[in-house]
């Protein structure tokens, strides 16, 4: 298992914060990895929503299958998804409002790779630091992407 966390502070209002990153039309713009979208539910917001996304790291490009387990609206969600060989991902948002024009952005990524021990240190080995300076990368593109109105 790996965990990832990263927070940022962004200069933009809770609302259009929880606005942009629950839109999953919107992951193109900020998630460095994300490559596309489908299977998206009607109502993308509602718990049980779901969504297939196609990630790219390393050179490899894998489909992940997401599910909205928990959300409550601006200031957390919970995302469960199943990827390739049995992996699993669960991600968690948590959004605080500090002020009209800033917004504190928790992100946890927890990631489960099949296979126990070995498995673990096999995902070491071929993601190494990749997901935690992703993340931070992507959570850079956001704060670019909202302050810049």
């Amino acid at each position: 298992m790996s965990i990832v966390h990263v927070r940022i502070e962004i200069e933009a209002p809770i609302e259009r914060v929880w606005q942009t990153i629950m839109d999953p039309y919107r992951l193109r713009d900020w998630v460095t990895i994300h490559r596309s979208l489908s299977n998206v539910s009607p109502n993308p917001l509602a718990p049980g929503a779901q969504m297939d996304q196609v990630l790219h790291i390393r050179g490899v490009s894998f489909k992940v299958h997401w599910t909205l387990r928990d959300v409550r609206p601006p200031a957390m969600a919970r995302w469960e998804g199943r990827g390739p060989a049995h992996s699993e991902a669960k991600i968690l948002y948590r959004l605080e409002s500090n002020g009209a024009r800033l917004t504190s952005f928790d992100y946890t990524n927890e990631f489960h790779t099949p296979g126990g021990v070995l498995g673990n240190v096999a995902s070491r080995v071929f993601v190494g630091g990749v997901s935690e300076r992703e993340a931070h990368n992507s959570l850079s593109r956001l704060k670019q992407l909202l302050e810049r109105g």
